[in-house]
């Protein structure tokens, strides 16, 4: 913590504006209890900033991205070395190898297919720890035979798409079709009913796990589902009050985070929207020592059900408008469906360079593109605003189903 804290002070210009500002130095973080002397860190701070959050040590045309728009819709965009993306890859592997899963066990993965793109070399020539990819786009039936054909040790996915595949697997009757060892499951939390559902209907276990495109994994379940074992090696997890003080063990805070690991551009005392409860415990029976939480609540988003009776869970939105053309000019978005056929699009840019005719008709032939629908099947309109107002809740959602 100590040697992150003096690296971003002496080479990100936003965290040495930030302690300076502060009259802190690095020799002033001992513990980490001497991070609460931080303010808390928050997505719309670093979009504001630009490349101030970015090491002055690397070239950021030669860094690679990883995007993501949260629960709130709003682009953030990750810088990494190679040397960054390849340790993510090992934090993403632990909680599949603590809970089972061998070198060269059928892993099918429910997500995005442009992700089989990021394969390592080890992966992609010898096939240990590599995941086949069905992608999050198609209609569930679809999913389904896919999977079944692929006959996986292991079933890894969103936990609504998982649970969309239970659904379909209990609606056409063959349940013995599908026979993981076990599920993975994430990005998305997960409530006991639907949990028991998608474990009744697989006969298998269901882990889930709790990451961010910033951090990658930070949290997961052991066999033992005792709560989420933390990654403590590699990330500083707080939990805090409104005022960014620690809440005592039981208590429900605010989940903050400092990565350990992040350099090119590192997340210090950052949030994540999300609120956990830390359990005080830091021991377990299946032998792992990292400190238990207990999380309360996730990014819960609705699911849109298109007009032949498609379910998409809002993450495959998330996905939908990552790929698109002028994604990286989007402030913020929200997507709400108004009607069965009828979805509208809430844009905020970040400025006016590009004109917003060519940029809306762009995004509804990629949403239809994406979806497979044409015109007369769904009603897509795009509004460009100035700004997104917080929903009844509170929230800042980027999808939003008014049809129940």
């Amino acid at each position: 913590m100590r040697e992150i804290i003096k690296y971003a002070y002496e080479h990100v210009p936003f965290y040495h504006e930030k302690l300076t500002e502060l009259r802190l130095k690095p020799d002033d973080f001992k513990t980490v209890e001497d991070l609460n002397k931080l303010p808390i860190t928050r997505r719309e701070e670093l979009q504001r900033s630009g490349n101030k959050i970015v090491s002055r040590q690397f070239d950021i045309k030669k860094l690679k991205i990883v995007s993501t728009s949260g629960s709130s819709g709003k682009p953030l965009f990750t810088y990494l070395t190679r040397k960054e993306e390849e340790f993510r890859h090992a934090k993403l592997l632990r909680p599949h190898i603590i809970c089972g899963q061998k070198p060269r066990d059928k892993w099918v993965l429910l997500g995005p297919p442009q992700h089989s793109k990021k394969l390592n070399l080890v992966q992609k020539l010898f096939g240990l720890y590599a995941p086949f990819f069905v992608s999050i786009f198609d209609d569930v039936p679809k999913q389904l035979s896919r999977i079944a054909e692929l006959d996986p040790d292991i079933l890894d996915g969103y936990s609504s798409s998982l649970f969309l595949l239970a659904q379909e697997l209990q609606k056409e009757g063959n349940i013995s079709s599908i026979k993981p060892r076990f599920l993975m499951g994430g990005a998305e939390l997960i409530d006991a009913p639907s949990r028991k559902f998608i474990e009744e209907t697989f006969n298998a276990p269901y882990y889930d796990q709790y990451a961010s495109e910033e951090l990658q994994m930070i949290a997961w379940q052991c066999p033992e589902r005792n709560g989420y074992h933390v990654d403590a090696d590699t990330v500083v997890m707080q939990i805090v009050d409104e005022d960014g003080c620690e809440v005592a063990p039981g208590e429900r805070g605010e989940i903050v985070c400092t990565s350990l690991f992040n350099y090119a551009m590192p997340f210090i005392r950052y949030a994540l929207d999300d609120v956990g409860v830390s359990s005080g415990q830091t021991s377990c029976p299946c032998g792992v020592n990292f400190p238990l939480i207990q999380l309360v609540e996730g990014r819960k988003d609705s699911v849109i059900t298109l007009p032949e009776g498609r379910k998409i869970p809002a993450l495959v939105f998330g996905w939908i408008m990552e790929f698109y053309k002028f994604y990286r000019q989007i402030y913020q978005y929200r997507i709400v469906q108004t009607k069965i056929d009828a979805l509208e699009f809430f844009i905020v840019k970040k400025d006016n360079r590009y004109n917003e005719m060519e940029m809306k008709a762009e995004l509804v032939r990629h949403v239809r593109e994406m979806l497979g629908v044409d015109e007369s099947t769904l009603n897509i309109t795009v509004k460009f605003v100035d700004h997104i107002p917080l929903d009844k809740s509170g929230k800042l959602r980027k999808v939003i189903s008014n049809v129940t």
